[in-house]
């Protein structure tokens, strides 16, 4: 028997719908089965993000690892892959695969020392997050991830139409400027190895190097559609131009093509807002978009 954290219960349900409900129906047994193919012991409780299960288990060596089950999807998809390419510089390494279900078998990390349980946020953002960001992105990115090009184009396609539902003035001005935006830098999206999530709670204390990241959704495109999720974490509006200027020279971006790119990464989670109908658009989101343009 397992535990299944009823917070994972609730956001596959909310966000996955059916094949959520299947998945959560499925994990007792396709854990049971990966323990019992991998050798696997159950060492503590389980552990869950949003979309994940984890549960912390003892390989029949002894070493410690992390048994993961999730959803496979277009976002989860990549994730082995790019932990191969990747090999353990910077991120957690990984141990073992299945393909048919994408369960991971990952290094064991400390679940409980995140990045943000350190108390000075710009030594975290400086000395850490920045440069697992510069190493992370400085490797090419393979074949047959998403790619970043596809996803700002569709974003151009559906922006018009969804921006036309939102009723407050200054917000569709806004939207509109984060799509002018990316239309400026739609046709360099750029080709490197990007996490796509990459903030302090998927940053984790370890023992090989002090931090690693954690939890990639990764696809090929350009550092600065990187940069978002270290910009609205334990967010600040006094700190998103320090955030941004620091990341932009340690990944050494080009700061106008950045904030190009990262006006897109708002426009994505705005648009997504939309067409989830979850009424009040992100806050942070235009507030990041408002600073980046100045206004």
């Amino acid at each position: 028997m397992i535990d299944i954290p009823e917070e994972l219960v609730t956001t596959q349900s909310r966000f996955n719908g059916a094949a959520g409900r299947d998945f959560i129906a499925a994990l007792p047994e396709r854990a049971a089965e990966f323990l019992d193919r991998w050798g696997l012991k159950l060492t503590g409780p389980s552990l869950n993000g949003m979309s994940a299960l984890v549960l912390p288990v003892e390989r029949a060596d002894g070493t410690p690892a992390a048994l993961k089950m999730q959803l496979l999807d277009e976002e989860s998809e990549g994730e082995p892959v790019a932990l191969r390419v990747w090999g353990g510089d910077g991120v957690v390494r990984l141990l073992d695969h299945d393909a048919d279900t994408n369960t991971l078998l990952l290094e064991r990390l400390d679940e409980k020392r995140h990045l943000s349980t350190l108390d000075d946020s710009r030594e975290a953002t400086r000395m850490i997050l920045a440069e697992l960001l510069a190493r992370l992105s400085a490797v090419p990115a393979p074949g047959g991830l998403r790619q970043l090009g596809d996803i700002a184009r569709q974003m151009l396609d559906t922006a018009p139409d969804a921006v036309r539902k939102v009723a407050d003035p200054a917000e569709r001005a806004l939207l509109k400027s984060c799509a002018a935006a990316v239309r400026e830098v739609v046709d360099e999206p750029g080709d490197r190895l990007l996490h796509w999530d990459l903030h302090y709670d998927n940053i984790l204390a370890a023992d090989r190097e002090p931090w690693l990241a954690i939890d990639p959704k990764p696809l090929a495109g350009d550092p600065g559609f990187e940069l978002m999720p270290a910009l609205a974490n334990d967010f600040a509006p006094s700190e998103v131009r320090y955030r941004f200027d620091l990341m932009t020279e340690v990944l050494g971006l080009d700061r106008q093509r950045a904030a190009a790119w990262t006006m897109g990464r708002a426009l994505q989670n705005l648009l997504w807002n939309i067409k989830d109908e979850e009424g009040e658009l992100d806050q942070e989101q235009l507030a990041i978009a408002r600073l980046l343009l100045g206004r």
